[in-house]
């Protein structure tokens, strides 16, 4: 006797091959899920705390997140100086007084938070009083959690570009600093390069989880420094 056309293929190399992909999409699917996890923690963990420059609240203390310099170390590069323009129109516009510049001081493209310094008290007109340098922020985290138990902050804002400010806003308020997010300017950057910066942030929100539930101390220790108290003093 045969079987039914339809059982011998359902049972045959066709059907089997059929369960091998229905076995590897689900499979895919979860790992993409779990993938996703730690960026959809950042994206809701900031919803409500993400703000662009013309709608951003107040607050005495703006953060400027370090990232690449150019010209050996002594200017920033294109993304920096966006965030550097947009921490002094805050300050111009009074909706912070004092701008903590964190960075890498040692980093591979030069002094992160030497270059951003010179650029907003030179370039940008920001009275060189109001603006106190962490070159310890070797990354996000490490700048969040040395503004708060360092320097003291526990009300600021955070700038950065709007790729990267949901996974700074998450984990700063994570750490206990009451931050809210302003989306930096980026003038001349090219869709391409935010493209790839977008998708890096995105696999990077899985450190940031990470460095997140075990409470990661930063990578250097310093005393207490009161040079944000300083330069708050009218």
């Amino acid at each position: 006797m045969t079987g039914r056309p339809g059982g011998a293929a359902h049972g045959g190399p066709a059907g089997r091959w059929r369960r091998r992909l229905i076995r590897v999409a689900v499979l895919g699917l979860a790992a993409l899920l779990l993938l996703s996890l730690p960026w959809l923690w950042t994206t809701i963990a900031a919803h409500g705390h993400r703000y662009d420059e013309a709608e951003a609240p107040a607050a005495d203390v703006v953060i400027v997140l370090g990232t690449a310099v150019t010209e050996e170390g002594r200017q920033p590069g294109i993304r920096l100086a966006g965030r550097l323009e947009t921490a002094a129109e805050l300050v111009r516009t009074g909706r912070a007084r004092v701008v903590l510049v964190s960075g890498d001081g040692g980093g591979a493209s030069g002094d992160e938070p030497a270059a951003m310094t010179a650029h907003l008290t030179g370039q940008l007109g920001v009275d060189p009083r109001r603006v106190v340098a962490d070159p310890f922020g070797l990354d996000t985290y490490d700048s969040c959690v040395r503004a708060r138990e360092v320097y003291g902050v526990e009300r600021a804002l955070i700038v950065t570009q709007s790729y990267h400010l949901s996974r700074a806003v998450a984990l700063c308020r994570h750490v206990g600093l009451d931050v809210d997010g302003v989306a930096a300017r980026c003038t001349g950057c090219e869709s391409t390069l935010l493209m790839r910066k977008a998708a890096r942030d995105y696999f990077a929100s899985g450190k940031a989880a990470w460095d997140a539930i075990r409470r990661r101390p930063p990578a250097i220790h310093s005393p207490a420094d009161a040079a944000i108290t300083t330069a708050l003093i009218p």
